[in-house]
């Protein structure tokens, strides 16, 4: 079976004051080609969800179905996008230090009949480093017809399996200015 990721980068990133999948990040001239590039090494297909295409490198885009925003709504786009797909690693484009070898484990200690294999951190769920398989489908446009978007309690309505993770401080979201800032210098300071 091919592996698959897709990169969420349709959020309107409000707190950063600018579309953070378009920051430069590493020697890119975006996170989101960082995190497209480096996730190529690992995936057979890599795709991206967000509202337009509007990057500067060639990648496919998985557009959202829906007008509003949120991960639910690039959840749902991706399976009614990809129908015949039956699993995707999914990663926020706000994530760059989630390492493969984090990735890796989620696929070693997936099980058979989870219907989500997700990353737990002492934060607790991260939803946007997890595996979700199609089984998730219904549930999710259910939530979505109700105007949910809460992914916390959609995991709970489905079988899910936690993996948790011990390199806990690479669960850095890029919310800020100040976490961008952070990531950029853990990032230098690992890659030097």
């Amino acid at each position: 079976m091919k592996k698959i990721a897709v990169i969420v980068a349709g959020g309107k990133s409000s707190r950063m004051q600018e579309d953070k999948a378009l920051l430069p990040f590493g020697n890119f001239n975006s996170l989101a080609e960082y995190q497209y590039v480096r996730l190529l090494q690992f995936f057979d297909n890599v795709y991206i969800s967000a509202k337009s295409n509007k990057f500067d490198f060639p990648a496919t885009i998985i557009e959202d179905g829906y007008e509003s925003s949120s991960p639910l709504v690039a959840l749902v786009s991706i399976f009614e996008t990809l129908i015949t797909v039956d699993e995707v690693f999914v990663l926020s484009v706000d994530a760059p230090l989630i390492s493969t070898q984090m990735i890796e484990q989620l696929y070693q200690e997936a099980k058979h009949e989870s219907v989500v294999i997700v990353a737990r951190s002492k934060q607790g769920l991260e939803p946007l480093c997890a595996i979700y398989r199609r089984g998730i489908l219904n549930e999710a446009k259910k939530f979505l017809e109700e105007g949910n978007h809460r992914l916390q309690l959609l995991l709970s309505k489905v079988m899910t399996q936690e993996v948790e993770m011990k390199e806990d401080d690479l669960f850095l979201n890029l919310n800020h200015p100040s976490d961008y800032q952070k990531a950029l210098n853990v990032f230098r300071s690992t890659s030097s």
